[in-house]
């Protein structure tokens, strides 16, 4: 396996931002170059250590998933080698199976969440007020619960360092505008719902997602960023799932867990991982991508 990439510095593009995994280089008025590094955050603050291979099996898992959810909304990509946009020979194996050439889209300022069962902050709501950002639930729920429909519940997109809080769909409503918050809301659900069909097949769970959105210049809905992977997702084995406990996951709820350990004040900067949590949480990625793809990670 190659050096895991923190950062990364291109010579061919500038650069216009770094986000908590993605380095953001710009190619030309319209289109954008990003790639994955194999930074990690938790609790919204990026740990010191990268992830071995996370960057490539981010990018695989969320290009499987755009090209078999493209009937239901527009993505991002442009379907451009991102090789073919870098003019720096040095630069071409730096991005090698971790980077997409996207449309530069104006992106919402929400992340559109979905849950299909009760778990994570979603269920702290739960059991203080009953609701889910407004959704009034049933009584009697039990952790992990699969809910009986799959609800969308939108939360700020939060600045550097911040934290994401959960949001209500009035509330998103007045951010982006009423009929615009339908879309998103009714484009997450469908995009979800038809994910969970084909991972159920393949022994998964998910449990949760965020998706992100933006608009063209034409004011068309695309979705954009990553698509249900395992930085974005709860990821469930549904061999093992059991409705009352949390179940162990694909995904980096298992870093989450280790720092839930520490005593950690979950603000930066991050504590440093073990070597056997950095190679657990890397194997664990893998392992989503192989179930969900049928793709081995090189």
């Amino acid at each position: 396996m190659a050096e895991p990439l923190f950062e990364s510095n291109l010579a061919s593009l500038p650069l216009v931002a770094r986000g908590k995994v993605r380095d953001i280089y710009r190619v030309d008025a319209k289109r954008l170059l990003i790639v994955a590094t194999d930074r990690l955050s938790a609790f919204d603050v990026v740990l010191p250590d990268p992830i071995p291979g996370k960057g490539a099996v981010l990018t695989a898992i969320s290009n499987f998933w755009f090209e078999k959810l493209k009937s239901v909304i527009p993505n991002h990509l442009t379907g451009v080698a991102p090789e073919s946009v870098l003019t720096d020979p040095r630069d071409h194996e730096v991005v090698k199976d971790r980077a997409v050439v996207v449309q530069a889209l104006t992106p919402l300022p929400i992340e559109a969440v979905v849950r299909g069962y009760l778990i994570g902050s979603g269920w702290k709501d739960y059991c203080k007020t009953g609701r889910v950002s407004g959704v009034e639930l049933p009584t009697g729920l039990e952790l992990a619960q699969r809910l009986r429909q799959p609800i969308f519940t939108p939360s700020t997109k939060a600045a550097a360092g911040q934290h994401d809080e959960n949001n209500s769909l009035e509330q998103a409503a007045k951010t982006i505008g009423a009929d615009l918050a339908r879309k998103v809301g009714a484009a997450a659900l469908a995009l979800y719902t038809r994910a969970t069909e084909h991972a159920r097949a393949r022994g998964i769970i998910i449990a949760d997602t965020k998706f992100e959105f933006g608009l063209d210049e034409s004011g068309a809905l695309h979705v954009m960023d990553e698509v249900l992977t395992p930085d974005s997702s709860r990821f469930w084995p549904a061999d093992t799932y059991r409705q009352g406990s949390s179940p162990p996951s694909f995904d980096k709820q298992y870093v989450r867990d280790y720092l839930e350990t520490l005593g950690w004040n979950k603000r930066a900067p991050g504590p440093k991982l073990p070597r056997v949590v950095i190679d657990r949480t890397s194997a664990k990625y893998r392992e989503a991508l192989e179930r969900l793809t049928g793709d081995k990670p090189s």
